[in-house]
């Protein structure tokens, strides 16, 4: 009999106080009566040779550039209020900064994105997140780093670096990957956190397989803890990092989370680290958990019937792992997938994933 994990999805959003409820309907008040028929509008009659003329389609793009500008600071407005959201392009006021994140969430977004361009896009948005957590976050801690070069003329020579020191920060940090569109991520974010590291510090790997279980009466978010790799002594007075690039709803961490609780496991601390936030579920989490720091390169405003984020960027997994077109792989299968390059590029982290999963 398969052991499992579950908790409702209805149990996540009963913390929602009524002010928090009427924010939220406006913004997708907001997002349905104005953006959703301007995009309408700029798709109508595609594929059916169906053309608006060129004074109506720019008047269309102005609507819709003006309704943005509004949900953007109706977003800021409602995370500025919260301590433990940080978004990379709200916590900024350098413009330069702000134009790189918004032209990388545009290439992630665009359906004209390629699988492995998408994959080049997420790596440099997790080098950016690295620096939020890590680094902007305590901006005085500094460290050095001698570099022994190849030119020994007229003896070995040594260079001197002065670099941001991560060393404490990242003492007893463990990943906690939820399968498929996270493992990726994870893998980027323990390699920048090899590379910070004067020791060449290296992560453990926490595994769990997460799932939603429609089936029911009410949605559960399930774990499967048979198909689960962790050691407890790893994630106890842990800092426990979990880099999936989309934050929907928040019952997947919710579920991880309050199953370490019933098992004992006290992280001493858990930083949720994203390309995309649906605000809805930012909010979840900043009510049910609030000493959990959730960090992302961008809020967008609302969940479809589906519980995909909009404006989104579609399936994430899919999208930098390619679809399964018989069965769901494993996760060596997956790692095998990523080419030659990635796994020599990641191969530490591989083998630690290889001795979580094998023992």
């Amino acid at each position: 009999m398969t052991q499992t994990y579950s908790i409702a999805a209805g149990e996540i959003e009963s913390a929602l106080s009524k002010e928090d409820r009427e924010a939220l309907r406006e913004i997708a008040e907001l997002y349905q009566d104005q953006i959703l028929p301007s995009s309408a509008q700029l798709a109508g009659g595609r594929g059916q040779g169906l053309m608006m003329v060129k004074p109506e389609q720019d008047a269309v793009k102005e609507e819709l550039i003006r309704s943005y500008e509004l949900l953007g600071k109706k977003i800021e407005a409602m995370v500025g209020r919260e301590p433990n959201l940080h978004v990379y392009s709200f916590d900024t006021e350098n413009e330069e900064q702000r134009g790189e994140v918004s032209r990388l969430i545009a290439k992630l977004r665009s359906t004209q994105t390629r699988q492995e361009e998408f994959t080049y896009y997420i790596q440099r948005a997790y080098e950016l997140l690295f620096k939020q957590v890590f680094i902007r976050s305590h901006p005085a801690e500094r460290n050095y780093i001698l570099a022994e070069t190849p030119v020994t003329d007229p003896c070995p020579n040594y260079a001197v670096h002065r670099v941001p020191s991560v060393d404490r920060q990242i003492e007893k940090t463990v990943m906690c990957v939820m399968l498929r569109g996270a493992l990726l991520p994870s893998m980027i974010l323990s390699k920048e956190i090899e590379e910070y590291s004067s020791s060449s510090h290296m992560t453990p790997f926490a595994l769990f397989r997460i799932k939603r279980d429609e089936e029911g009466p009410e949605l559960n978010y399930v774990i499967d803890l048979d198909h689960s790799y962790f050691r407890k002594e790893d994630l106890a007075d842990a800092h426990l990092l979990f880099a999936d690039p989309m934050h929907a709803t928040g019952g997947s961490i919710l579920t991880i989370l309050r199953y370490l609780e019933e098992m004992n496991i006290r992280p001493r601390k858990v930083s949720l680290i994203h390309v995309i936030t649906n605000l809805s579920g930012a909010i979840n989490i900043a009510r049910v958990i609030p000493w959990v720091s959730l960090y992302t390169l961008w809020m967008d405003p609302m969940l479809n019937e589906h519980s995909y984020i909009m404006p989104g960027l579609g399936d994430a997994g899919d999208r930098l792992n390619g679809v399964d077109l018989f069965q769901p792989r494993n996760l060596i299968q997956l790692i095998a997938d990523y080419g030659s390059n990635i796994s020599s590029l990641y191969r530490r982290q591989i083998r630690c994933i290889e001795q979580s999963v094998l023992g």
